[in-house]
């Protein structure tokens, strides 16, 4: 794959996590309960690391890194809707991970990738026992 090819990707993972990172900032201040509050704030700054890789990567292959996002959707203003939210943002990275893992040839790139693909497979796993305690 084209170096070119591989900042175009690496830029859409860094805006998916600036959104990522919106999101559960956002989310965590204003969910009622505790527990949840913290579990997403943490994932946000987690997500915030996960900007700096791709950042990294980004630049060291002669790129610039992409602020542009879209509008965000932060899963309205119940803790429920917010948490499945968040695990909706984390499956679709998941699929995306994997999907750009298979598909490019950078060593480097693969193995960051590799690394915050398993980090976002937690995060769902988080936000999703998350929504479980709430529903019982």
């Amino acid at each position: 794959m084209e170096v070119d090819e591989i900042i175009r990707l690496l830029n859409q993972d860094f805006v998916r996590e600036i959104e990522a990172t919106m999101v559960y900032t956002r989310n965590a201040f204003i969910m009622l309960k505790c527990d949840p509050s913290r579990v997403t704030e943490a994932i946000a700054i987690d997500e915030m690391r996960h900007m700096n890789w791709l950042a990294e990567l980004i630049v060291k292959r002669g790129g610039k890194p992409s602020m542009e996002h879209k509008e965000l959707d932060f899963g309205g203003d119940g803790l429920e809707g917010q948490l499945m939210k968040q695990v909706e943002l984390e499956t679709q990275g998941i699929e995306i991970y994997k999907q750009q893992i298979a598909q490019i040839d950078d060593p480097e790139v693969v193995g960051v990738l590799k690394h915050i693909l398993d980090e976002e497979k937690r995060h769902r796993k988080e936000f999703i026992m998350r929504i479980e305690k709430i529903r019982k």
